[in-house]
């Protein structure tokens, strides 16, 4: 796979276009200063948008150019998009939370607003309940029905038991539960995407050093690696014994040698038992293990870049990363993504990926 142009123009100019309410103003668009937006695995994208607030009037007047919340309002919705300016993609959809106003001594005063995705409303409201043999799909569903967008599911039909929620938000006891079955939630636009952390791939990206990507650092670190990793507990119901064993289920994307094998070629095997977490079933053993080992394995070699910015480049994408040693020449998968514009920089995108494979010298 070859590097993509980011864009088919001659000359790639993105600027950020925001959407309130569904409406676009082009003053909003001809005051922005700086846009950042934040993602990472788990949900809950968050936005910054700061702008100069300040505009001139067809009398040649000055005034606020924001104060009317004609544009700008507490709980109003926005929509922010970036890249080609000819075919902006959607980057960030969400609720404004917060406004921020900044009246510096030497400078034109600032609007800040504030908002965040549609997981916002999840966190807000804790809840204690219990679901009575459910699926995490069945639990994703009533999720995303009491948030009003639409969810899309993979897998997770099968039933994993009883659950109690205790004193927590939607979205805590979510992530809790996807955790253990080694699952992602993301809210992409108006769905909620909730499947196995094996199926998800949001697109896929190749970054050349000393062209799209412009500096990347890599960390191989054994500290957190293991071998083997074990968990055990007891189904009361049958009174038996449940074990499960993993050394690897689903380690996402890559080629070369697996931490798991360094540490053992060079320390010997290493074991760790999750004996503070209950299980009352081998399936239900087994899929701790494998999610336990797996989270471990794929932070084995990490990656943090910075690159042209690219609306495309999203938590979830398998990005090779090319131009650099062999050794980290491979295929990442995205953990976090920090995409932030401003009047001096133009546009660019930080992220975070990781690789449970070094690459062969």
């Amino acid at each position: 796979m070859a590097e993509r142009p980011v864009s088919q123009a001659a000359v790639y100019s993105p600027r950020a276009t925001v959407r309130i309410d569904g409406r676009e103003f082009v003053k909003v668009s001809e005051l922005i200063i700086a846009m950042e937006m934040k993602e990472q695995e788990g949900g809950m994208s968050a936005l910054e948008l700061r702008l100069s607030n300040v505009a001139s009037d067809p009398q040649g007047d000055a005034d606020f150019a924001f104060e009317n919340e004609n544009e700008f309002s507490l709980g109003a919705g926005i929509t922010v998009y970036t890249g080609d300016e000819n075919e902006p993609q959607e980057i960030f959809r969400g609720t404004i939370t917060g406004l921020e106003a900044e009246f510096p001594e030497r400078n034109p005063p600032e609007l800040l607003v504030l908002a965040e995705d549609s997981l916002q409303l999840s966190r807000m409201t804790r809840r204690t309940a219990i679901y009575n043999d459910t699926s995490i799909a069945e639990l994703s569903r009533t999720i995303a029905g009491r948030l009003n967008i639409s969810p899309v599911i993979t897998g997770f039909d099968d039933s994993i038991g009883h659950w109690v929620q205790f004193n927590e938000s939607d979205l805590a006891f979510l992530r809790r539960i996807l955790k253990r079955y080694d699952g992602d939630v993301q809210i992409v636009g108006n769905e909620l995407q909730v499947s196995p952390r094996a199926d998800v791939q949001r697109g896929t990206l190749e970054l050349e050093l000393q062209s799209q990507l412009r500096s990347v650092k890599f960390i191989a670190d054994l500290a957190d690696q293991v071998t083997e990793v074990t968990t055990a507990g007891w189904n009361a119901l049958n009174g038996q014994r449940v074990n499960g064993t993993s050394r690897g289920a689903n380690l996402g994307p890559g080629n070369g040698r697996s931490g798991a094998q360094i540490l053992a070629q060079c320390m010997g095997d290493r074991t760790e038992h999750v004996g503070h977490i209950a299980v009352k079933t081998n399936a239900e053993a087994q899929a701790l293990a494998d999610a336990v080992f797996d989270h471990r394995a794929r932070r084995f070699v990490c990656a943090e870049g910075t690159a042209e910015g690219n609306p495309g480049l999203r938590v979830g994408t398998h990005v090779d990363l090319r131009g650099v040693s062999h050794r980290f020449e491979n295929t990442y998968y995205v953990v976090a993504t920090h995409h932030r514009f401003d009047v001096h920089r133009g546009y660019e995108t930080d992220f975070r990926a990781e690789c449970y494979m070094l690459g062969d010298v």
